[in-house]
Formats: structure tokens, sequence, C-alpha cells
């Protein structure tokens, strides 16, 4: 649902492009803690690429 409120991916807009984005990401890892894991406030869309470069610096 988070996908289809929010279908492009955060930082594609950024760098002024339009891309589609597959993966709602958390800004700041929640590490299990439950309240952040569902906290729409630090979530964001994001296509594969910019989700794994993220993931792949640790942040």
């Amino acid at each position: 649902m988070y996908l289809r409120s929010n279908p492009l991916c955060v930082m594609c807009l950024e760098q002024g492009y339009t891309v589609s984005a597959t993966i709602v990401d958390h800004i700041e890892p929640h590490r299990g803690e439950y309240e952040k894991f569902w906290d729409e406030d630090n979530w964001q869309s994001l296509c594969k690429t910019h989700h794994d470069r993220k993931t792949r610096k640790g942040k």
C-alpha cells in the first residue's frame, strides 16, 4: 500500500529522474524494534539500485 501512495524512488527524484520504486526502505534501521518498523515516518520508497547502494554503505 505504501508504494501505491509513494510510487517513485525518492533518491532518483532528488537527482531529477523519475524511476518507479520497488522497495519500502527504513530510513533509520529498525533493528527489530516493532514501533520503528511500523512507523511510516521512517519509511521511504526506493528503487532496487538505490536500496542496494544504501544497504552496502550501511545507511
